[in-house]
């Protein structure tokens, strides 16, 4: 499947792309979100991401504009929510590093809502399919752009942060990432890095156990802060978020409208409900945190900042 892959990448993504990327993310995340959001797709490969009829999947996706892309697909619960599976909390993550990281350092990879009608849904997967919610025939996934050339062994290294700094930088950035949101499911496989060692990126690829959700029974040391050094651009971008980016980045992060029966993207508007994560009003559904789970991050964030500037973190 990964030979298969790379070579359809290197048909349809044109040089200047590829040259612009690091291998592992092989297009501007604006177009990946793009194609992810919007475009009609088939599914050309797939496989459950653990095992045969897993609740997600990863496959190669052959998009309306001749693009392919190997993906994760996650199909949300039965009213959008439950332990280890909440499509808001894998997206929040996605939104709040785009705060203090730049896109070439993003941890977490490109993940988005997308609803299909049951129909669709169905045409794309193995598994049994029922919409997500009982009175609109349509289906809430995740879909995440799935990096290759990434393992799960070495990722947490303390001699190496102390004599690389590159890894020492992406390492931090990881970690700032997965304290904030508060990471709870150290499973191996949710946390990753590249196999080059000259670009050792990490990544955060499984966030659904994370802001105020129970923790898993696998491990929960990424909910700590692990370093003890970050990178200076990271720390000072840090120390410039405010209140109310919070609030404008997490508070609704996803919002559709019911139509002829289905769920289609609109812009998002005012938050319908502080006090809930799934929210509906009318014909309006809307993802996003809580007020207290966004509390949650702002606290985590002022103890972080304490940290650098009392000297317990320092910066490179």
């Amino acid at each position: 499947m990964r030979a298969c892959y790379l070579a359809l990448v290197a048909l349809t993504l044109t040089p200047p792309l590829l040259a612009s990327q690091d291998g592992l993310i092989t297009a501007p995340v604006a177009v990946i979100e793009g194609r992810l959001r919007n475009q009609s797709f088939d599914v050309v490969l797939q496989a459950g991401s653990r095992f045969k009829g897993d609740r997600t999947s990863h496959g190669l996706l052959h998009f309306a504009d001749s693009s392919y892309m190997y993906v994760k697909l996650a199909k949300a619960p039965p009213g959008g929510e439950a332990f280890n599976n909440q499509p808001r909390y894998e997206i929040a993550a996605y939104a709040l590093q785009k705060l203090f990281l730049d896109e070439p350092d993003y941890v977490v990879p490109p993940t988005v809502a997308r609803m299909l009608d049951l129909d669709q849904y169905q045409r794309i997967t193995t598994t049994a399919g029922e919409p997500t919610f009982r009175d609109v025939g349509s289906v809430l996934l995740v879909l995440q752009y799935w990096a290759l050339d990434v393992t799960s062994k070495g990722v947490f290294d303390k001699k190496r942060a102390e004599r690389d700094t590159a890894y020492a930088r992406h390492l931090g950035d990881l970690n700032v990432l997965t304290f904030l949101i508060r990471q709870q499911d150290a499973n191996a496989g949710n946390i990753l890095i590249s196999d080059d060692s000259l670009q050792p990126r990490l990544f955060s690829v499984d966030n659904g156990v994370a802001f105020d959700s129970p923790a898993s029974n696998r491990g929960t040391e990424w909910s700590t802060l692990r370093v003890k050094r970050l990178g200076q651009a990271t720390a000072a971008r840090l120390q410039r978020i405010r209140s109310e980016d919070l609030i404008d980045a997490l508070a609704v992060i996803a919002q559709f409208e019911r139509r002829d029966g289905r769920y289609v993207p609109v812009e998002r508007t005012v938050n319908l409900d502080p006090n809930r994560g799934v929210r509906r009003k009318g014909d309006v559904l809307q993802l996003g945190l809580t007020e207290t789970e966004i509390d949650g991050v702002r606290e985590r964030l002022e103890w972080l900042l304490g940290r650098i500037r009392s000297g317990g973190l320092t910066t490179f």
